[in-house]
């Protein structure tokens, strides 16, 4: 074999050894359920604000800590304990992604990232003041 062989044998060996160890660590979106049987495991998260039970945060006193329950789409909730400052409109968001670990009753949450209404969707209102722009335009 000539020497430019065994080079490109050996990148494509540590190519190969990159990828497996990057997919280790690829997490998935869990449920609430699914995240305690993987307690002490990095997971996402994807749950609501449960707006019924009370949010504790104190920005004089702690503006590191953070407790609120969150509640998943089968219905599931767990208390979520954050030790950062609380996002901004939190409570607006229509959903949330929670990074962190299951840690016995509580999920340890290391990054919030809040789906925040949508700008976007289609304003039927809108829609109905503008009907010549709605029209095909055929000559």
């Amino acid at each position: 074999m000539k020497k430019t062989h065994i080079i490109i044998l050996v990148l494509i060996a540590a190519a190969i050894v990159v990828l497996i160890s990057y997919t280790g660590d690829l997490t998935t979106y869990e449920t609430i359920a699914s995240a305690k049987q993987k307690e002490g495991k990095f997971v996402n998260l994807i749950a609501k604000l449960d707006k019924t039970q009370p949010l504790e945060y104190d920005a004089v006193k702690n503006p590191n800590y953070l407790t609120f329950t969150a509640v998943d789409t089968l219905g599931n909730s767990i208390k979520v304990v954050y030790h950062n400052n609380k996002p901004t409109d939190m409570e607006k968001s229509e959903r949330l992604v929670l990074k962190g670990k299951m840690q016995g009753d509580h999920f340890e949450c290391k990054d919030i990232l809040l789906k925040c209404p949508s700008k976007y969707k289609d304003d039927p209102k809108a829609m109905q003041q503008q009907p010549e722009m709605n029209k095909e335009v055929t000559n």
